[in-house]
């Protein structure tokens, strides 16, 4: 059985009517309940506008949570490669490698918003070839090359950087992709893994799936090689005990979730004819997970089904249900979800089996161990005792 990570990815997405410090402090409560779980990884987002993802700088947050965790992998999901200066943002990269003593890890992307790239007098149209050129310099540097280059918007004289990674392991780097192919291009120019944030409906997966396989034709032409354990499925997921205690949590806050899509985002995550019961829709046509865990289990089958396999699977963070219910969704897919994908009950089971198979044998020698214990102590009582024989 290929051994399936799960981890998270965290815009994150808050209602602009909550404290912005306890929406912050929360995220940071997701990230160390997910360590103490045994998740693999946690991304977090990079954002400057819309006042909805309140991280501005995902590096702060991978720092402070490299003390407050132990295990889990930590990424910037993703950093947006035109709004920094490449040798800047790699050096601070490599910096937090060491931070977190190799957990820290890279995502690469254009910019979600494209009211941050205005605000920053970013053509939008610009954005994806400025992360190539940015990604073509910082995976250089990484590799602890020296680079000089000058482009429109940046330039490098003789720069390298200072450190090498943590215990000489390579950073690992996922280069972001939704609809487009650019991320898939960009992923096997480059080299680095893919993280399909798309989405897990049919249509969702249908692009993932040719987007893959873009990112491998890439990579043969550039002499890179794309490894399926380093491909990112991004989904929805809630669940609960039951498929109705799902539905009845996430009412708490799905609606202005979908409005945020509506209102900020360029395409809305739920069509017209979804809207009366956005819950159930976003269930109907594969878009969401919203049930037991059984249900969970079932929809990961299919993705691996559909797309060939892939090595992690990312839950899309998000503000559906309230905070204690968002923890024991993540909760209930630790116990019941991740040991079905990663054979940890694999040798219990085999060993319940095996002593439950046996029991008509198991059952027979204890019978015998009782009888012969039983046998010896009636002959204990019947010998005769030393005085007896004495006189």
């Amino acid at each position: 059985m290929t051994h399936l990570r799960f981890g998270t990815f965290i815009p994150p997405i808050h209602p602009v009517g909550e404290n912005p410090t306890l929406c912050i402090d929360r995220d940071m409560q997701l990230v160390q309940h997910l360590d103490a779980l045994g998740y693999d990884e946690a991304w977090i987002g990079e954002h400057h506008s819309a006042g909805t993802e309140v991280i501005a700088s995902p590096e702060l947050v991978i720092a402070v949570l490299g003390d407050r965790t132990k295990r889990i992998r930590l990424g910037t999901g993703v950093s947006s490669l035109p709004y920094h200066h490449p040798l800047i943002l790699a050096d601070r990269m490599m910096q937090l490698h060491h931070m977190t003593r190799g957990r820290a890890m890279m995502g690469a992307g254009p910019g979600a918003l494209v009211s941050d790239a205005k605000a920053m007098g970013i053509v939008a149209e610009r954005q994806r070839d400025m992360m190539d050129e940015s990604l073509d310099v910082i995976m250089r540097l990484f590799r602890g090359e020296t680079v000089t280059m000058k482009t429109d918007w940046f330039a490098l004289k003789e720069a390298r950087l200072q450190l090498r990674p943590y215990a000489d392991e390579p950073m690992e780097v996922a280069t972001a992709s939704v609809v487009s192919p650019s991320g898939a291009r960009s992923a096997g120019r480059f080299g680095t893994g893919l993280m399909a944030i798309g989405g897990t409906s049919p249509d969702g997966i249908a692009a993932a799936s040719r987007n893959w396989d873009i990112a491998c034709e890439m990579a043969a032409k550039h002499g890179n090689t794309m490894a399926r354990r380093d491909w990112r499925l991004v989904g929805l997921v809630h669940i609960a005990e039951t498929r109705e205690q799902a539905f009845a949590d996430v009412r708490y806050g799905i609606d202005e979730w979908i409005q945020y899509f509506e209102d900020v985002a360029t395409h809305p995550m739920v069509p017209p004819e979804g809207k009366g019961d956005p819950a159930t829709h976003l269930v109907n046509i594969g878009r969401a997970v919203i049930g037991s865990p059984e249900d969970a289990i079932e929809q990961i089958e299919k993705l691996q089904d559909k797309t060939g396999g892939f090595g992690c699977y990312l839950m899309a963070d998000h503000n559906w249900a309230r905070f204690e219910d968002k923890l024991k969704s993540y909760e209930l897919i630790a116990r019941h979800v991740m040991p079905h994908f990663q054979g940890q009950n694999l040798q219990r089971r085999q060993s319940y089996d095996w002593v439950r198979d046996s029991q008509d044998d198991f059952k027979a020698s204890a019978r015998r161990a009782q009888q012969l214990i039983i046998d010896r102590q009636k002959g204990e009582e019947a010998a005769p005792k030393k005085s007896d024989a004495a006189e």
